[in-house]
């Protein structure tokens, strides 16, 4: 009896580390997600309303601003820490509230012609799913950053392998950084993923089975 006992007792310790390591393991990687996000790592160099855009941030952003769907200030607020970290690693200075507009470049973003965005509609969506998806993160982690980055994956691939949208001008090609790989890892580690309902079979179903007198009721 001890001896099983103890042994119980270390099947349970074991489940239980483990079920603590896969939380803490989503937690980290909606948080790895959420920094790749908001402090705008570059993964990706696709045409948008401000020009090129290298980040979910730039892309929701300017189509923010053209469609004006949130304040400016609102706007802002989503670009400013990755405009202080950014000008903190290139040249040590912080970026100007009222010119953050101006350094993204989307003072015109509002006269440039959607066309740009609706022969990218994957990336944009995905954009808007992984800025969500990042921010919902800290606090639940879920799918939404995960299906966003797939959204903008499968836009990249549409364009840079299968030609569509066709682009003639070699400086806006599509380029796709190796830090995508990251975030894509990030992104499906980020799952809550319940190992119970996997592993849990459905019940088994009796089958039905003709009663002997009515079998042998046709035979006769």
């Amino acid at each position: 009896m001890a001896t099983s006992t103890v042994a119980a007792a270390g099947t349970s310790t074991a489940t239980t580390r483990r079920r603590s390591w896969v939380s803490n393991l989503t937690s980290y990687a909606a948080r790895i997600y959420f920094f790749i996000i908001f402090l705008q790592v570059p993964l990706f160099r696709i045409p948008c309303r401000s020009g090129m855009c290298s980040t979910p941030i730039h892309v929701t952003s300017s189509q923010l601003i053209a469609s004006e769907i949130f304040p400016v200030p609102v706007v802002k607020a989503l670009l400013y820490p990755g405009a202080v970290v950014n000008g903190l690693v290139r040249n040590m200075t912080v970026p100007s509230w009222d010119k953050l507009l101006n350094i993204y470049n989307l003072t015109s973003a509002k006269e440039a012609p959607a066309v740009t965005d609706l022969q990218r509609l994957e990336v944009l969506a995905g954009s808007y799913f992984s800025v969500a998806g990042a921010l919902v993160g800290i606090l639940k982690p879920g799918r939404m950053s995960m299906f966003g980055t797939l959204l903008i994956i499968w836009g990249l691939v549409k364009e840079g392998i299968l030609g569509k949208p066709v682009n003639t001008d070699p400086a806006k090609a599509v380029y796709v950084y190796p830090t995508m790989l990251i975030a894509l890892v990030c992104a499906f580690s980020s799952v809550k993923y319940d190992m119970k309902k996997v592993v849990r079979s459905a019940p088994p179903r009796p089958i039905a089975k003709p009663l002997q007198r009515s079998s042998k009721s046709k035979l006769k």
